[in-house]
């Protein structure tokens, strides 16, 4: 592909920012935007071309932001539309774009439009929400279960209906199927796109329509003890119905009017329903969320065939992207340990498709014990004893060996963890063999090869023990391979040595154990 051709967001890195655990720039313990404004010569020193901001909008904070009280507004624990506009202006002059977190399922229950909906049957946006009368025995009206545990139905004694709620009860569900709802949700998109945004994550983006006939779901058959209770049934009738496909083009259309700007999907789907939100002839998403790294095996018998089956199923066109963390899992250096997560990150900036890399991980961070009194993700809160809680991997970004990391002048909203003398921007950045040091070069070696970037991908036969591919692009090929034991492997190629994980390599005829290589065939 040439780069003159290609849209932005093909050839850039992503970078996900928690905002909560970025920076905090008041003292209160919590980041804001002034925070990330603060860090954003990092980021443009790290190479980084576009943030993903997690959401910052007007909450309770019942589910961290999720849970939102206007789609138009900033929550002054994270500041005011002023900062957000100098926030976006100060990223473009570095040329980095601005991606926000778009909420299209559900509100918080302290938003107006709820408000509103539950004040009466009749209310003039009754309709906006989703309520069903109680069932034949009084309670909820079908079996469907909330994804953080329980019933997905709450009973709201003023009006004697039960509303729809797929995560927490203070996140009631928006009806869709409404056309006023519809046009209104619609008007947010153009209220961030007027002020500059680049474009949208579109958060639990399956879940958003749901079966009108409300019929019950069937069973889960592969249930496990210490899966998550929702995995008791099968969603059939609660994600991935066929009208979502009307919303997403619609969404897509508004978009589109605006310039190059991308739409990027949370869809949690096995490899054939993923590849339908790709749409057809440029109604669907550009980047439906390739999650596959985040529970792969992680041996080459096993990335092997993933990698393969994920390009084979991608229709005409369609853009390949890869992630390996984001605030809902663990994080990779803890999945993996410290070698393999340097492995892991040579693989995810060197695959074909937009990577996209969640905060902290280019330093190595760890996921940290969160003591029970300081648990604060509502997901452990309902359903303890799985370890299912998602705070261990949002905690503050470390900056430094300072007290509290440098994140903070106050007390942290969760803790900051150990190894902390090793383990932060300060030291990393003056380490050459660190991992921070490792993705640094890893960017810039992309952004300097068209074959890394935009080139195309195939898979080559190596001793099992390793993962080979090569990238070519314009008659340069790129021959990337990746040692996943613990013993030396032979290189059987000649080539130029471009990069290695192992920061001491100088020439390349052997890889060592948990080594990645890049080399240019001869």
């Amino acid at each position: 592909m040439d780069r003159d051709r290609a849209a932005w967001w093909q050839s850039a890195v992503i970078y996900q920012i928690y905002p909560r655990s970025f920076q905090d720039s008041n003292g209160d313990g919590v980041g804001d935007l002034a925070g990330i404004l603060r860090r954003l010569d990092y980021l443009a020193w790290l190479g980084i071309d576009a943030i993903w901001l997690s959401p910052i909008y007007p909450s309770p904070m019942a589910d961290f932001g999720y849970d939102v009280a206007d789609f138009t507004g900033i929550d002054p624990l994270f500041g005011s539309l002023a900062d957000f506009d100098a926030l976006v202006a100060a990223a473009h002059e570095r040329g980095i774009k601005v991606i926000l977190d778009y909420v299209p399922n559900h509100s918080s229950d302290r938003h107006p439009w709820f408000q509103e909906a539950r004040r009466s049957r009749r209310a003039a946006k009754r309709d906006w929400y989703i309520w069903r009368d109680p069932g034949p025995d009084g309670g909820p009206p079908n079996n469907w279960l909330s994804e953080f545990g329980g019933p997905s139905w709450t009973f709201d004694p003023g009006t004697g209906q039960y509303y729809l709620h797929s995560y927490l009860k203070q996140q009631p569900d928006l009806n869709w199927r409404n056309p006023a709802l519809k046009a209104a949700m619609e008007d947010v998109l153009r209220f961030w796109l007027d002020r500059g945004v680049d474009g949208f994550r579109l958060d639990a983006l399956h879940h958003v329509v749901k079966d009108e006939l409300f019929r019950d779901n069937p069973a889960n058959p592969n249930f496990r003890p210490g899966m998550a209770p929702h995995h008791l049934l099968e969603r059939l009738y609660t994600v991935d119905r066929p009208e979502v496909h009307e919303v997403i083009a619609d969404l897509r259309r508004i978009v589109d009017g605006y310039g190059e700007r991308v739409l990027i999907g949370e869809v949690h789907l096995p490899l054939p329903r993923l590849m339908g939100y790709y749409g057809v002839g440029g109604q669907g998403l550009q980047l439906p969320f390739n999650f596959s790294l985040l529970k792969a095996g992680w041996t080459p018998a096993s990335l092997r065939p993933l990698i393969a089956a994920y390009e084979a199923a991608l229709p005409a066109g369609a853009w390949p992207n890869w992630v390996l963390g984001n605030h809902d899992s663990p994080r990779v250096a803890s999945r993996l340990g410290p070698s393999l997560a340097r492995l892991a990150a040579l693989l995810l900036l060197t695959l074909r498709g937009t990577p996209t890399v969640y905060y902290g991980d280019e330093l190595g961070m760890t996921d940290v014990a969160i003591p029970p009194d300081q648990v604060q993700d509502p997901f452990e809160k309902n359903v303890p004893g799985l370890g299912l809680g998602r705070d261990p991997g949002r905690t503050p970004m470390r900056w430094s060996a300072k007290p509290e990391a440098g994140f903070t002048t106050g007390a942290p909203w969760l803790p900051i963890g150990g190894n902390l003398a090793a383990c932060n921007v300060e030291a990393e950045a003056a380490d050459p063999g660190s991992m921070l040091a490792l993705y640094r070069r890893l960017i810039a070696l992309r952004k300097e090869q068209p074959a890394l970037t935009l080139g195309s991908y195939c898979g080559i036969d190596t001793d099992p023990r390793c993962l080979g591919f090569r990238r070519e692009a314009a008659g340069d090929h790129l021959l990337v391979l990746l040692n996943f034991s613990d013993d030396t492997c032979p290189v059987p190629f000649a080539g130029r040595l471009l990069l290695s994980t192992d920061p001491a390599r100088e020439k390349i005829d052997i890889l060592g154990p948990a080594e990645g290589v890049i080399l240019r065939l001869a």
